[in-house]
């Protein structure tokens, strides 16, 4: 996914109200630009740390600059736009990156599915079956190790309760970590955070719900899912 124009760079003041976020400019100009993450992003900013932002280009918006990519309080790089997850998993799977997603024929994204009216992330459809695939942005880091989610997601449980009724009735189910954070290199479930969530995923797995992380390069210039991590 590359940005064109590449992102620029600023100094993070401060986030508040969920979506908002505060910058300096590398002249000095203060203002404020569009927070795209609803978690908690936890680890994921220090405050006088450098950030990168992208510039819609459009006047009429009220916050026309999008917070893209954070400094951690350990020196990494995070993406903090969530809604830049799917494209990603996207871009990487028609790439040919994720080899465990290939030989597919066609990818449908959003479809309805499921008894709790739920639409999933991707749908890849072939000769030999289907695959329903849930994509998760994960940015919570501690000791290099990447957790999700980073608070009670009850909205997250309820995709894992969909994936293993796929499962149980012999359809491929894949939940896909999409990790935008180059301080991490393994996935695990933060059950401290949120053990609801934890005991679904494990039920979830147990029934054959497929697990795969996958790691992103994160620069002014681009965001490229390309590195496979192991997860516990």
């Amino acid at each position: 996914m590359k940005f064109t124009p590449p992102l620029q760079k600023a100094t993070l003041l401060r986030r508040y109200k969920r979506f908002l976020a505060d910058v300096a400019s590398p002249e000095g100009e203060v203002f404020t630009i569009h927070c795209p993450n609803t978690g908690s992003m936890k680890n994921c900013w220090i405050e006088g740390g450098v950030c990168w932002y992208s510039d819609s280009g459009n006047p009429k918006r009220k916050y026309r600059h999008t917070l893209e990519i954070s400094t951690t309080p350990e020196g990494a790089l995070a993406g903090v736009n969530t809604a830049r997850a799917n494209a990603l998993v996207e871009e990487a799977i028609r790439a040919g990156i994720v080899s465990e997603l290939q030989g597919y024929e066609s990818l449908r994204r959003e479809v309805r599915y499921g008894e709790e009216n739920s639409r999933i992330d991707f749908l890849l459809s072939g000769c030999d079956g289907d695959c329903y695939v849930e994509v998760k942005n994960v940015t919570l880091a501690e000791a290099r190790r990447g957790f999700f989610p980073d608070a009670v997601s009850a909205r997250g449980a309820k995709h894992l309760r969909e994936l293993q009724k796929l499962a149980g009735s012999g359809v491929r189910a894949v939940l896909f970590y999409c990790v935008q954070h180059n301080g991490i290199d393994s996935v695990e479930v933060a059950r401290e955070i949120d053990p609801g969530y934890a005991e679904a995923l494990h039920s979830a797995v147990s029934t054959g719900v497929q697990v795969l992380a996958y790691k992103a390069r994160l620069s002014a210039e681009e965001i490229v899912l390309a590195e496979r991590l192991p997860f516990a």
